[in-house]
């Protein structure tokens, strides 16, 4: 059952979510079509909501959910609405973390640099995030009988490190649903030949033996891939093209540099993530035209990020 309304016509958790993450009104109407259905289904699939028998998770305790994105398609956004609306609505106990929060520190990156190459300083590419860190967490959170708190790592961008482990989140156990975001999640490796031809200036000029592309194609080979054998349900964002994704993360990076005045280490210019956004070309092209085909649930976009299409079709009748 819903939380009283306020005079606004927003229930409180509505209305806290909304001033949370600043947004407006508009959104919940958007949210409202697209995505409660979705919650709907997680928690009767998931968590046996309204009664229904639901399904056992791969880790026989809490549901993990993997969903897809690029930068800038709202994923962050959508798990957030998500848990809010399945604790306020189902009762269910659900946390949402970002394959963000798992970059490696900036000086392991920086050794993998110089001993592997130097393109692997930069977050973001599969090779680049402590996987071991992320499944340790994955363990606490999912276990069946987990009761006391698990501590979340963070990632601070615009120092573009770890945070200190007194500043990571700490997250009570006895979970129904985690909710894992990340923009290569579902991606796949890639065959040999589709290596060889570089797809942007950035492979061309520095990776033209390829040693990169390769480095990070055996990490989603031997790091992802196992991964993905945890995860009970997919969702993606679709996003139209590459093109607009670069639109896209040019506006994260403005709204960060407005969030972190006076800490702006990692905040990059508008030149530098023209040439940031090539590090992750290769693999979000590649998962745009794999990825869909294997998620359970799918969401088109537009270049403006409105959801056009979904599988199911929960937009007709709306």
């Amino acid at each position: 059952m819903s939380e009283k309304s306020l005079p606004g016509g927003l229930a409180a958790w509505q209305q806290a979510f909304l001033e949370q993450h600043q947004l407006t009104s508009a959104y919940l109407q958007h949210a409202q079509r697209w995505f409660t259905p979705l919650a709907e289904a997680l928690a009767v699939h998931y968590c046996g909501a309204a009664g229904s028998g639901h399904q056992v998770a791969a880790s026989g305790g809490a549901a993990l959910v993997g969903v897809n994105g690029s930068q800038g398609s709202g994923k962050t956004t959508l798990c957030a609405y998500l848990c809010a609306l399945l604790q306020a609505e189902y009762g269910v106990r659900a946390v949402a973390l970002s394959l963000d929060d798992f970059y490696l520190p900036r000086a392991a990156r920086g050794e993998l640099g110089v001993s592997v190459h130097p393109l692997l300083a930069t977050r973001g590419v599969p090779g680049t995030h402590d996987m071991g860190l992320l499944n340790d967490t994955l363990d606490a959170l999912l276990a069946h009988d987990g009761e006391a708190a698990v501590a979340v790592p963070r990632f601070d961008k615009a120092q573009d490190d770890r945070r200190p482990v007194a500043d990571w989140e700490q997250v009570e156990g006895g979970l129904d649903l985690v909710l894992l975001e990340g923009w290569c999640l579902g991606v796949r490796p890639q065959d040999t030949a589709q290596l060889q031809r570089p797809v942007n200036a950035l492979e061309y000029d520095e990776d033209p033996d390829a040693c990169w592309r390769e480095y990070v194609n055996e990490a989603l080979r031997r790091e992802f891939l196992p991964l993905y054998q945890r995860i009970d349900c997919w969702v993606m964002l679709q996003a139209p093209s590459f093109d607009c994704i670069y639109r896209w993360r040019l506006e994260q990076e403005h709204k960060l540099a407005r969030a972190t005045p006076g800490h702006k280490q990692g905040v990059m210019s508008d030149r530098q993530i023209a040439r940031f956004i090539q590090h992750y070309q290769r693999l979000t092209e590649h998962g745009l035209a794999t990825v869909p085909a294997s998620v359970d649930y799918l969401y088109t976009l537009d270049e403006r990020r409105s959801i056009v299409a979904s599988r199911p079709d929960w937009g007709r009748a709306s």
